[in-house]
């Protein structure tokens, strides 16, 4: 069992594991008795998937060694993925399914000094129309549903219509729901611009300015995905529902603050809805050269 085989197989545990989030009781960087920077398997990205592909490093193993090292988006300032002194990360740099990807294609890039620092990147969003080179393949790792967040003790409506929700991000619900996004970068981000069909370049341009960082004076911080402990009380943010569940039971450190998550279309956001109106495939990102091995 090598490269695509040992991803496959932990993929194989976190399509069960769908809507949870997570194998087992939370776990964060490597650790423990072995020397993770030996382990053959690197890896940085999107926060979503970070604690079950933390847990499946546990015990994803060949000859009882383990296989996988997953560092987590938000920790210790600095980490180090590999042997090599180069194979130093600031956690900020590597936070997010967009960073994640990036230095990935930094460790394949040859004469990088980096190269051959990571060998996968978690990612909460897909392909798309995104071509890199060298060749990344998105191998999909579990299902999830996301909604809209909203604090308890707030005025925003616990269940909107979807149309809603795609107006409040197009600045026409104002001033009673005030959208945010996550942190640039995100997979969630990503994503979630899609299902309210917004761009980067728009925010950029100004063309909804309620938007968080949208570059106004009444401009809001971007906060990290899956991360409500900052959200206001006339505020709305993407959120995983996997994610959201686990924080509820204790699995996952809990960053909801005072938010609850929302319906979408009169459907309960329970992570089980086969027909929940958002629904998304989480990614372990590799080469694509390395498919075959």
């Amino acid at each position: 069992m090598k490269f695509t085989k040992t991803l496959a197989a932990a993929a194989g545990v976190g399509l069960v594991a769908a809507g949870l989030l997570s194998a087992g009781p939370a776990s964060a960087d490597p650790s423990g008795g072995d020397n993770y920077q030996a382990r053959p398997l690197a890896g940085v990205g999107s926060d979503t998937t970070q604690n079950v592909m933390s847990d499946l490093a546990n015990v994803v193993t060949i000859s009882g060694a383990k296989q996988i090292a997953s560092w987590d988006a938000i920790g210790a300032a600095s980490f180090q993925t590999k042997a090599a002194v180069a194979c130093t990360y600031t956690r900020a740099e590597a936070n997010g399914s967009g960073n994640g990807r990036s230095r990935l294609l930094e460790s394949l890039t040859a004469g990088n000094a980096r190269s051959g620092c990571l060998d996968f990147s978690r990612s909460s969003s897909g392909k798309g129309t995104l071509v890199t080179t060298p060749s990344l393949t998105w191998i999909p790792f579990a299902n999830d549903d996301a909604t809209y967040v909203a604090r308890s003790d707030g005025g925003v409506p616990r269940a909107l219509a979807l149309a809603d929700v795609i107006s409040a991000y197009k600045c026409t619900l104002q001033p009673d729901i005030n959208p945010v996004l996550p942190q640039v970068g995100s997979g969630s981000r990503s994503f979630w611009l899609g299902v309210v069909g917004i761009t980067e370049a728009q925010i950029t341009a100004g063309t909804y300015p309620c938007l968080t960082g949208a570059g106004t004076a009444t401009s809001r911080s971007y906060l990290q995905e899956n991360d409500a402990r900052q959200l206001k009380t006339d505020e709305i943010m993407p959120f995983s529902v996997g994610l959201y569940n686990t924080q509820v039971s204790g699995v996952n450190a809990d960053n909801r603050g005072n938010a609850v998550l929302g319906q979408i279309d009169n459907v309960l956001p329970t992570g089980l809805a086969t027909a929940f109106p958002v629904r998304r495939s989480l990614y372990n990102v590799i080469p694509t050269s390395k498919l075959a091995t």
